[in-house]
């Protein structure tokens, strides 16, 4: 019980100190050229990252990367193997090396009839190197159901999203865990984390003792997607899961967590909108206005964040 209030007291006192001097900020002007931009994720040294850019409706989502170069970041680029089936939630791993992600691409070239989502991955020597061809990581992880959003420890123990009907809800977190070179069965997290609404886009620490993911229309939220965070008690369990509040969460959608531990920043995307009517001089002052504020539309913000 100690333990416990002691995890909340910190919680607390870190979102009050995220709230009175910690403003949140969109990620970089160069991603404001895409309408909707979501599932962010950093590499170790800072200097990758990669995201998910999509048409305004979601019919079209490909993953695309950009570079630090001299402390600036690099146009960004479409990753090669993106095609005419949909690419989305990037998650970095293995020191750089692995890049995971979800995708409907069949499992055998030959056929154009698009799958169900499966947790997919593409791998390279070093940074210097090419990406392979998508490696699809099979059962008994994916399914004839739709995998969404893979997250890893450092144990490789893997988190993601399953639609299922035997889960909770309508969305679930699930785990699968590394063990003598392959993955377990798929475990449902428990109702600390699950219930029987939406919970999903799960990031779990590289030492696996923090989750952050979101709810959707919880009881007691902002409004519809709220960031939540839960960590693990001394018992091994996952403790019941906290509204990150205010400022992070706002009435608007929030969703896709990313957390670099060792900044200690908290990236997410968000569908906040602060859009207000006013007089322009010119088409030019529009665009700037619409493009590079909070518009309504999914882009990448960030917030320094301690997690404890």
């Amino acid at each position: 019980m100690k333990n416990i209030f002691t995890t909340l007291f910190l919680l607390v006192i870190n979102l009050f100190h995220a709230q009175d001097s910690n403003p949140i900020k969109l990620f970089d002007k160069k991603l404001n050229q895409f309408l909707n931009v979501r599932d962010f994720s950093v590499s170790g040294d800072g200097n990758e990252a990669f995201f998910t850019i999509q048409s305004p409706n979601q019919e079209i989502s490909q993953i695309a990367y950009i570079k630090k170069e001299k402390n600036n970041w690099s146009e960004p680029q479409l990753l090669p193997f993106n095609n005419e089936y949909s690419y989305l939630e990037p998650f970095l791993a293995d020191s750089g090396t692995r890049l995971y992600f979800a995708s409907d691409r069949p499992l055998d070239r030959t056929k154009a009839e698009k799958k169900d989502f499966d947790i997919w991955y593409v791998e390279r020597k070093n940074k210097s190197s090419e990406w392979s061809d998508p490696i699809n990581i099979g059962k008994p992880v994916n399914s004839v159901l739709n995998e969404f959003f893979p997250t890893l420890s450092d144990n490789k123990n893997l988190y993601f999203t399953m639609e299922s009907p035997t889960g909770m809800g309508k969305d679930d977190i699930y785990f699968c865990k590394w063990e003598s070179n392959k993955y377990s069965d798929p475990k449902i997290l428990d109702e600390n984390i699950n219930s029987n609404g939406y919970e999903f886009n799960a990031f779990i620490s590289k030492k696996e003792n923090f989750i952050l993911f979101t709810k959707y229309n919880e009881k007691g939220g902002q409004g519809s997607g709220d960031l939540y965070i839960s960590q693990k008690g001394s018992d091994g369990k996952w403790q019941k899961a906290e509204n990150l509040g205010v400022p992070i969460n706002t009435k608007f959608m929030e969703y896709c967590p990313f957390y670099d531990e060792k900044n200690q920043i908290l990236y997410f995307t968000s569908k906040r909108n602060n859009v207000s009517p006013k007089k322009f001089t010119t088409l030019s002052d529009f665009q700037e206005y619409i493009n590079e504020g909070e518009n309504g539309l999914s882009k990448i913000y960030k917030i320094p964040f301690t997690i404890k």
